[in-house]
């Protein structure tokens, strides 16, 4: 069991035959991203959207969540932000695996959804499950230990990265050597950026995102 909180939106036909992940950044929880199926579901109607909140309180934010604790912005330990990470990663597979179950869905039928540090908790965990989902969207994020990636790879999700060519938090650059190292790992890559956009989600972008599902899940 999980024990993750999450929000839910149902499938707008009243038919679900997907199901749509958001994972939510550093200081922030899922009610953060859900409301971003509202503008994806009359494209989507047979989709069901769910975020659930990270496990931990966040340290730099007492009324937000995080996947994992962020040295440099709350003077967190190395060791800390390794051990939260790693329960993190746990959780989430556990929770990914509960939803399927409960929608009575397979892995083909679903999709992450991943915002800065939720999309490295996306680019981290879905290419290390038994069964490949449809695909990931990480927005404004990185890849987490690459160097170690085509080595741990049991699956390979298409990935879409986004980003904004302005983005003061997550370097862009950051996304280009994500590029690197998922094509490097034999992952089918795209990538999007989103022109004088900092740390945030774009109406092109999340356009892009929107087409990248519809090619790729159920319905």
């Amino acid at each position: 069991m999980s024990g993750l909180k999450f929000g839910r939106k149902p499938a707008q036909s009243g038919k679900a035959r997907s199901v749509v992940v958001f994972l939510h950044g550093y200081g922030a929880d899922g009610a953060d991203l859900l409301g971003l199926g509202d503008a994806l579901a009359p494209h989507l109607p047979d989709t069901v959207f769910v975020a659930p909140d990270a496990p931990q309180p966040c340290t730099g934010n007492p009324f937000g969540f995080q996947w994992f604790p962020i040295p440099w912005l709350d003077g967190s330990s190395e060791e800390a932000a390794r051990d939260g990470m790693a329960a993190s990663v746990g959780l989430l597979d556990a929770f990914l695996d509960e939803r399927l179950a409960a929608e009575g869905m397979e892995p083909g039928a679903m999709a992450l959804i991943g915002f800065s540090q939720g999309a490295m908790m996306s680019l981290h965990v879905a290419p290390r499950r038994a069964q490949a989902v449809a695909g990931v969207v990480a927005i404004s994020g990185r890849l987490l230990v690459p160097e170690r990636l085509a080595a741990e790879a049991v699956v390979k999700p298409p990935v879409l990265l986004i980003h904004g060519d302005q983005d003061p938090v997550v370097p862009f650059a950051d996304m280009g050597l994500a590029g690197e190292a998922l094509v490097g790992a034999g992952f089918e890559t795209y990538g999007h950026v989103m022109e004088g956009t900092g740390h945030g989600i774009a109406p092109d972008g999340l356009g892009v995102a929107l087409q990248f599902l519809k090619e790729r899940l159920p319905g």
